[in-house]
């Protein structure tokens, strides 16, 4: 049921209007003044102002006005004792759903605030369904549509206007950094400023820090001026640490105390400089495993990964290997002025059934090989490198026709869940998802011994 707030400094008018809408059943508050009304609708859940248009001090019409500035969901229902041309065109004006002339009778007012509440309902509809519509469009930078691809774009969707800490996991290659651009171009109060990007693992331990929350001059031998950090450079924008669990122990402590207190102390500094910048990272590492193994903090681990997103590898993404790679080539092929070329049907079929150990970049570089050998307007296998045209598919042997090949089901988990690891790279949390189980299930079928030969 909406909530209705009556405005009216005649005492009797506004009870009498009061009492005759609560008997009908509505949600309804009143106050005697428009700027009562205002800290109401402030602290109050409302969705339909009825007031009145003649008031001490502010009347009805500049209420409207100012309720359409602060909380433009809200309906005005304009009550007036002039209904001349003059007052229509007011109502109008100040952004009014309706207006009604005074004496109001109370069967008139209840059917104007149906209409009100019909376009309320409306309205809300489709504001939900334009939110549903955002959660499912693809994001242009994401090429794909296979069921990983839209869950991951919805999840981006659903994260983005916020400033919650966002840990991207995914295989080297997978296209992380791109999530977090996609993040920032998503946010309608940071993407018009910077986007910082840093790769930890890229920079010697002795200059990350000066790196990330700068220096002032003299702070060492070749700091010969003072220089902001990266966090600062970001202002109200994003900053994304990449490969973050290639960072230092020690360089860990100062990085979860910054996040802490969202402050930076440059080197050589002693005052701490505040930063508003929203942080991502992201790893192909597998964190949990690195915390239970002492090389990354714990603390830091729950600091950064509030919000979790998975990019997904290349080999899970089904059809979404050919419409990137069509992508691909109409980017490179037009970066060299080239005609470009189309895949042809052998061509795609040793594309999705290749592996892609090194996931889109793989593919990037694959593709600019080919187009660099198509002479034609069709890509064929020979324009492919050999590996992936020599590629075969690995599978698990399930049956045999010599007993003396078959093996025990321990064994063919053993083989399996080893498959699944070395498909993953190792990262145990990604290898338990597939299997699904959990992490600490994953290492008991590890540790487990050998079965004694016979």
């Amino acid at each position: 049921m909406p909530n209705l707030l009556l405005v009216d400094d005649d005492e009797d008018t506004r009870t009498l209007l009061f009492h005759g809408l609560e008997r009908r059943g509505l949600n309804v508050a009143m106050v005697a003044s428009a700027a009562e009304a205002l800290e109401w609708v402030r602290d109050h859940d409302i969705d339909v102002v009825v007031t009145d248009v003649q008031m001490p001090g502010m009347g009805g019409v500049q209420l409207c006005e100012q309720l359409r500035l602060r909380h433009p969901h809200v309906l005005v229902l304009l009550l007036t004792g002039l209904g001349t041309y003059d007052t229509a065109i007011d109502a109008v004006r100040s952004g009014a759903y309706d207006y009604l002339t005074k004496p109001v009778k109370m069967d008139v007012l209840v059917v104007a605030l149906q209409r009100a509440f019909d376009h309320l309902s409306v309205a809300r509809e489709v504001r939900r369904l334009r939110h549903v519509a955002d959660l499912v469009t693809p994001i242009p930078s994401l090429i794909g549509t296979s069921p990983v691809m839209r869950e991951m774009t919805t999840m981006i969707r659903r994260v983005a206007d916020t400033d919650a800490s966002v840990l991207i996991t995914g295989e080297s290659g997978t296209g992380k950094e791109l999530v977090a651009r996609a993040l920032h171009d998503l946010s309608p109060t940071r993407k018009n400023e910077p986007f910082i990007a840093i790769n930890c693992g890229a920079v010697p331990a002795n200059l990350l820090e000066s790196e990330l929350f700068g220096h002032l001059r003299g702070a060492f031998t070749d700091a010969k001026s003072s220089r902001p950090g990266l966090f600062l450079q970001a202002k109200s924008g994003t900053i994304f640490l990449d490969e973050i669990g290639e960072m230092p122990l020690e360089m860990q402590v100062k990085l979860l105390r910054v996040l802490q207190e969202r402050t930076v102390r440059p080197v050589g500094g002693d005052e701490e400089v505040a930063f508003d910048a929203r942080v991502i990272t992201a790893t192909n590492r597998d964190l949990e495993t690195e915390v239970d193994e002492q090389r990354f903090r714990e603390d830091l681990f729950y600091r950064i990964n509030v919000v979790s997103i998975v990019v997904p590898p290349l080999r899970s993404r089904g059809g979404d290997i050919l419409a990137l790679a069509q992508h691909l080539i109409t980017k490179i092929a037009g970066r060299g002025g080239k005609p470009v070329p189309v895949l042809g049907a052998d061509a795609s079929r040793k594309l999705v059934s290749y592996d892609w150990p090194g996931n889109v970049r793989e593919l990037e570089n694959c593709i600019e090989r080919a187009v660099a050998m198509c002479g034609t307007n069709e890509i064929d296998l020979t324009h492919l490198p050999t590996k992936v045209i020599n590629h075969q598919p690995t599978r698990i042997e399930l049956s045999t026709s010599q007993p003396a090949e078959m093996i025990t089901l321990d064994e063919m988990e053993r083989r399996y869940v080893r498959q699944v690891l070395a498909s993953v790279n190792g990262n145990k949390t990604h290898a338990a998802r597939v299997l699904g189980i959990d992490r600490r299930s994953l290492y008991r079928r590890l540790e487990a011994p050998l079965p004694p030969t016979t």
